[in-house]
């Protein structure tokens, strides 16, 4: 696989993820939704401050750091790319390695930039592209959009259950983004069907 087809796969997929976030943000308020799939697909409009399932590194500065590793590890990624490429590496291994540096640059572009070109995203309002004054955040200390939503195991608790009989509940109910697809797609295709070639 030649450099140019990598990096237009690399393109195409960051410019569908940016594409559907900017919509998102600019036409959903926070926690809004739309039914896809009744019961177990939704696009949920949610932002996650720090690193994947929300975890947070301990306010700005846990924030600026986790986005100067993720753009140390995109640098890394990429030259590693390139290194495959010298080497004449299978067009699936290549494909598997371009697909976790689409999905890595698309959060970092949200962490990086979104604080900067957005309006702070209510409960109320989608956010606004541009403001007048300026963004939410400053760079490197945006928010990732996340949207799909997936409440894989739901239901309702027995109703003889001791004061919560009856209530709907969501066991395994994860939000994400196309970029985290990505990520999650390639490293699975990688360990699955590339074994072989890290041996």
């Amino acid at each position: 696989m030649s450099r140019k087809k990598i990096l237009l796969i690399i393109v195409l997929l960051l410019v569908v993820d940016q594409c559907v976030k900017f919509w998102v943000k600019t036409h959903m308020a926070l926690d809004q939704s739309y039914t896809v799939f009744p019961n177990w697909f939704f696009i949920r409009f949610i932002e996650n401050p720090g690193a994947a399932f929300g975890f947070q590194l301990g306010g700005d500065y846990g924030k600026l750091i986790l986005s100067l590793f993720r753009i140390c590890a995109v640098v890394a990624l990429g030259w590693y790319i390139v290194h495959l490429l010298k080497k004449k590496a299978p067009a699936g291994v290549l494909v598997g390695f371009g697909l976790i540096l689409a999905g890595a640059l698309g959060n970092i572009i949200d962490s990086a930039f979104y604080g900067l070109i957005f309006s702070e995203s209510t409960y109320f309002s989608p956010a606004t592209l541009f403001p007048e004054g300026g963004g939410y955040a400053g760079f490197l200390h945006g928010k990732v959009v996340d949207m799909l939503y997936f409440p894989i195991v739901s239901g309702h608790y027995p109703s003889w259950f001791p004061g919560i009989g009856g209530d709907p509940f969501t066991f395994f109910s994860p939000i994400f983004n196309l970029a985290d697809s990505y990520i999650t797609v390639g490293v699975i295709y990688l360990i699955l069907f590339q074994r072989k070639f890290f041996q």
